[in-house]
């Protein structure tokens, strides 16, 4: 039987078609396109081998239904956060996305709404696809409840994913859906909370029969399941269930007893998961580093695995910079924006600043957490720790001349002279993508915790990070004397406004990672923290000039216009005048 390992994960993306050829799968009608009828033979479907050649090309698909401007990361779509600007050479570079990161003219018929519809319910359909055989196999398969558990795993995955960005979605949690199913769905059959708990549904399968390790690491764990609940019930303790707006009118104290027992250390140290001693760790390409004790769940890379061009990440390929003669055709996308930079600044005990943005960052004269220069490169400082790429404030480091500043992000990149950036039709490299890690499970703890009153314990959980933080130096060896670095950090010694100490970590530890403005959703402060990003940010970067988000629309993004022109009335619209 052939087994989920770094190098073939995505081996059997080849087989979609021929899966999507031989089996009514479940969602491929959002294409707009007919459902093939095929049928399978009793032997196949009695067949584990074959069985789980399906399994694994539901894997692969979410790795090869992806692309560089529809990113299941969603890096794409965190330029509407206050992390991110979207780069490029300029607005009309990628216009459509320029659009969402200034919450203006955004259109239902825009085609990167409609694309990542589709290719997260392709997505889905492939998972569909193997439950359905799963379920048709008989229980002399030993491993069958372990892959439904994998299964039902990737499914509320996709889901969860769907249901941050369109609220409003249609669930096919049925596996085996007919055509006349297919004409019924509806994206309103549930309220807000009742889609989350669809998503729960699927993961306490996953819990209660995934193993505490696996073999193949990208095959999900138990504690893979369990942090991907306890996110789900951190985003269904936020209420939004007012049909009449985005706001949060309830933060539900029994979701968040449930990210508490999710979020158990004890989950966590049955598969040896823990932080890393170094936080860059977590964003280096090498093969000691993949899989460490950090990853909960990963997408897996590789190259030199015997294909022609391995089964590399392409879906960072915009945002290499454009540096000459090195990385020509780097595109310079999500760049790190200048607020997201003075978050990091800290005074002279190491604590951080507040009100940060009354000043930009002066690397000459103020102190940071050593977490900016493993996640922002700034000029005056090297690109991927490589002095022979020393960043300053010139084309080389804008392709926009300095429209979107020149700052570039360091977690998505890797060291150019180095054998991991790979030439395609991008750039890509073998650098795993983690989806969950350990650090968000300890930040979704501190957080319930401080919303249930116990400030102690949650400020205990930052200081695991803050500590962890400074003792992450070991890329910044000679930046104080070469570079001026004041390298600053420390824990808190109280649990003063432990909420709101939690957020900013949350930022900072995860800045980047496509967390942020789904974040400023769930606390109901997307408004008031983005209004004011625009304000402060326009002398940075002037496109915020004509910015402005709007509450109760502005939070999701609309149902493309395409899906609900071939819905037969069945989806409805999100509020907000789309």
């Amino acid at each position: 039987m052939k087994t989920l390992n770094k190098n073939n994960f995505a081996a059997f993306a080849s087989m979609l078609l021929v899966c999507a050829s031989l089996l009514l799968t479940s969602c491929d009608n959002f294409l707009n396109q007919d459902i093939p009828q095929g049928i399978l033979s009793e032997d196949q479907i009695s067949d584990p081998e074959y069985i789980d050649q399906l399994v694994i090309s539901a894997y692969a698909v979410f790795i090869s239904s992806e692309d560089i401007n529809s990113s299941f990361s969603m890096w794409n779509f965190d330029v509407r956060s206050d992390d991110a600007y979207k780069g490029g050479n300029g607005t009309s570079d990628g216009d459509v996305f320029h659009q969402l990161e200034i919450s203006q003219g955004i259109l239902t018929t825009n085609w990167n709404i409609n694309d990542m519809w589709v290719r997260l319910y392709n997505s889905l359909s492939r998972v569909n696809a193997a439950i359905n055989a799963l379920n048709k196999i008989d229980d002399s398969y030993a491993l069958k409840n372990q892959r439904l558990a994998e299964m039902y795993f990737l499914r509320a995955y996709g889901h969860f994913l769907l249901k941050r960005l369109y609220k409003n979605i249609p669930f096919v949690v049925k596996a085996d859906l007919t055509q006349q199913d297919y004409n019924e769905l509806s994206n309103t059959a549930y309220t807000n909370d009742e889609g989350w708990q669809v998503i729960i549904n699927d993961l306490e399968f996953s819990y209660n029969n995934l193993p505490d390790t696996q073999a193949d690491k990208g095959r999900p764990t138990k504690a893979a399941a369990a942090a991907l609940m306890a996110k789900t019930y951190l985003y269904k303790a936020y209420r939004q269930d007012d049909a009449t707006s985005h706001r949060v009118t309830e933060i539900n104290s029994g979701d968040l007893q449930k990210v508490v027992e999710f979020t158990d250390p004890a989950i966590y140290s049955a598969g040896n998961y823990a932080l890393e001693p170094d936080f860059h760790n977590n964003f280096r390409p090498e093969p000691q580093y993949e899989n460490g004790v950090e990853s909960i769940w990963a997408m897996q890379y590789s190259m030199n695995d015997g294909t022609k061009n391995g089964n590399l990440n392409w879906s960072y390929g915009l945002i290499v910079p454009n540096i000459p003669g090195v990385t020509d055709g780097g595109c310079d996308f999500y760049k790190p924006s200048q607020n997201l930079v003075n978050a990091f600044h800290t005074d002279d005990s190491g604590l951080p600043v507040e009100n940060f943005n009354q000043k930009d960052f002066n690397a000459a004269t103020d102190n940071a957490d050593p977490r900016l220069w493993l996640t922002i490169g700034i000029p005056g400082f090297p690109y991927m720790f490589n002095a022979n790429y020393m960043m300053a404030k010139t084309q080389t480091w804008s392709r926009s001349n300095g429209l979107y500043g020149y700052n570039v992000t360091l977690k998505h990149n890797v060291d150019p002279d180095t054998e991991y950036l790979i030439k395609g039709a991008w750039w890509g490299s073998p650098m795993n993508r983690i989806v969950l890690r350990y650090a968000d499970v300890l930040l979704m703890r501190a957080e319930a915790l401080a919303q249930l009153g116990r400030g102690d314990e949650a400020i205990a959980l930052v200081n695991q990070l803050r500590v962890r933080a400074a003792a992450s130096t070991s890329m910044l060896n000679g930046y104080d004397i070469d570079y001026g670095a004041k390298i600053r950090v420390k824990p808190y010694s109280d649990n003063n406004d432990a909420l709101a100490r939690v957020k900013r970590e949350r930022r900072l530890e995860l800045a980047m990672e496509s967390e942020r403005f789904f974040d400023l959703v769930r606390w109901g402060e997307a408004e008031s923290v983005i209004n004011r990003y625009y304000a402060e940010e326009a002398d940075n970067c002037a496109i915020y000039t004509a910015a402005h988000f709007t509450a109760d629309k502005n939070e999701y993004l609309p149902i493309p216009y395409e899906q609900i022109a071939a819905s037969n009335g069945h989806y409805q619209q999100n509020i907000g005048g789309w």
